[in-house]
């Protein structure tokens, strides 16, 4: 009966005779480096032996075809004449530059064994598997810089174990070498496409051995640095992400809580970065005097973010030399005396500053570049007026030796003030065209200026003009109701 599968049987019958020759060949080319090191040139037999072993490798591949005729082949030549002793030479072992542990993977013994001693002449860690099976239990309890891959093994081909490799987050980066016969080229094709690095034919030339052992290990070697200085990067943006947390509670912590009597204060600050450049904050000064105040910062940030603490803590603090924190002229001028740019990283701030005197209702106020604040007051007819208020003045921090001015108005009963920062109004609606502060902002005001909760509807109404859940700018904005009688 004829052979059903004559190919299969045919590269069989390749892979076994090959494979002893292959034995011979390896163990007299290390024999040759032995001999070399220890200064033997006379190597005439061992090359003769060498010869005679690439020219049966080479009848069995010419011979041993599909498309070789049946018949008897015909006897080989003689083998070569020795080359004269004098110019004989074994090759000079050389350590490959990159040293890295790998694992040999051969179902034959002798295949591994070979392998493993060239690898360790060249300065390498070995250790062996016999099949796929071994190799993946092997590389999943300790680690190795290259796996060196045979493909027709037993239990488990090397197509099979380099699959589960590349299936596996922790094993896929190993770089895989597969080796195979040179009519393998199919399947080596096939193992390429899946990710292996290279490959090397059977017999092991020394020279491209080293040079692809070696380039896969120095790509390894790019890969493991590559990885170190990343998971460097990512600890030190974590570190820096927690820190710019803990910046961004404590920039929080200082803002007052909410009040309710003798005026009843609400706010909602939302930073466009982790830490913002808006801070504001109230207290009573004296008995009768309560301050109230929003600053903004260029810029957003760490930097933006130190100087505006800096400057709310002064506030808070009262220490402004000779000021009179009752009179926001002189508070103005103080800061703008102690926070000029050229000082603090050519970084300025705007600022709005009242102080309300509850024995005259009396707001006092002047501006560093702000917008105005907005007074609503309800007419007898149950409508709402809108007016600014405003005090004409430079940024803080740009020009010295100037002077700011105060302003004062009588607050009527059950009037409603809103201080905030540009970010409430500087904003790009559905068209990406900057809203009008007259049109927009204060016609928004104008209708839902009464509501309880405005400091966040205005925040829903800047998302809903830009539904981007980052905002452009940071946005404070704060309101505080003045009762009937103080």
């Amino acid at each position: 009966m004829s052979d059903p599968n004559p190919t299969s049987n045919l590269a069989a019958l390749r892979h076994d005779l090959r494979t002893p020759i292959n034995h011979i060949l390896g163990y007299s080319e290390l024999l040759a480096e032995d001999l070399a090191d220890q200064g033997i040139k006379n190597l005439g037999d061992l090359e003769k032996v060498q010869i005679a072993a690439k020219q049966l490798l080479g009848l069995i591949d010419s011979r041993l075809t599909d498309s070789a005729s049946p018949a008897l082949p015909e006897s080989p030549k003689p083998l070569a004449e020795p080359v004269p002793e004098a110019t004989i030479q074994a090759p000079t072992p050389t350590l490959a530059t990159l040293a890295g542990r790998i694992l040999v993977v051969d179902d034959h013994p002798d295949n591994r064994d070979v392998l493993a001693k060239r690898l360790q002449r060249q300065g390498h860690q070995t250790a062996q598997a016999k099949d796929g099976q071994q190799a993946l239990e092997m590389l999943a309890a300790s680690p190795f810089d290259l796996v060196l891959l045979d493909i027709l093994m037993p239990t488990m081909d090397g197509t099979t174990a380099l699959g589960h490799m590349k299936a596996d987050p922790a094993l896929r980066h190993i770089p895989v070498i597969m080796i195979s016969a040179l009519d393998e080229i199919e399947s080596v094709v096939s193992c390429i496409e899946m990710g292996a690095e290279d490959f090397l034919p059977k017999p092991f030339n020394p020279t491209l051995l080293r040079a692809r052992i070696g380039a896969s290990l120095e790509k390894k070697a790019f890969r493991d640095q590559e990885q170190a200085y990343l998971h460097q990067i990512e600890e030190t943006q974590k570190r820096l992400a927690d820190e710019l947390q803990e910046a961004a509670r404590y920039v929080t912590s200082i803002l007052p809580p909410p009040m309710e009597h003798p005026f009843s204060i609400a706010w909602a600050y939302t930073p466009s970065t982790e830490l913002g450049g808006d801070s504001f904050g109230y207290h009573w000064i004296d008995s009768t005097h309560f301050a109230i105040y929003l600053l903004d910062v260029c810029g957003h940030g760490v930097g933006a973010a130190l100087l505006s603490v800096a400057a709310i803590n002064v506030l808070r603090s009262g220490s402004l030399h000779e000021t009179d924190f009752r009179d926001p002229g002189q508070v103005l001028t103080g800061l703008n005396a102690s926070f000029q740019m050229e000082q603090h990283n050519n970084m300025y701030f705007t600022i709005w500053y009242g102080v309300f005197d509850t024995a005259t209702r009396t707001l006092h106020h002047a501006s560093g570049g702000h917008p105005p604040a907005i007074l609503l007051t309800p007419g007898e007819d149950g409508s709402n007026t809108l007016s600014e208020v405003r005090c004409p003045g430079t940024l803080i921090g740009v020009m010295p030796d100037i002077s700011f001015e105060s302003e004062s108005q009588v607050i009527p009963p059950n009037a409603r003030l809103f201080v905030y920062c540009d970010g409430a109004y500087e904003i790009k609606g559905p068209d990406g065209k900057m809203l009008d502060f007259d049109t927009d902002f204060l016609t928004f005001l104008q209708e839902h200026g009464r509501s309880p909760s405005l400091p966040d509807d205005v925040l829903a109404w800047i998302h809903s003009m830009n539904p981007d859940p980052v905002l452009d700018d940071d946005y404070s904005f704060i309101t505080i109701d003045f009762p009937a009688t103080s």
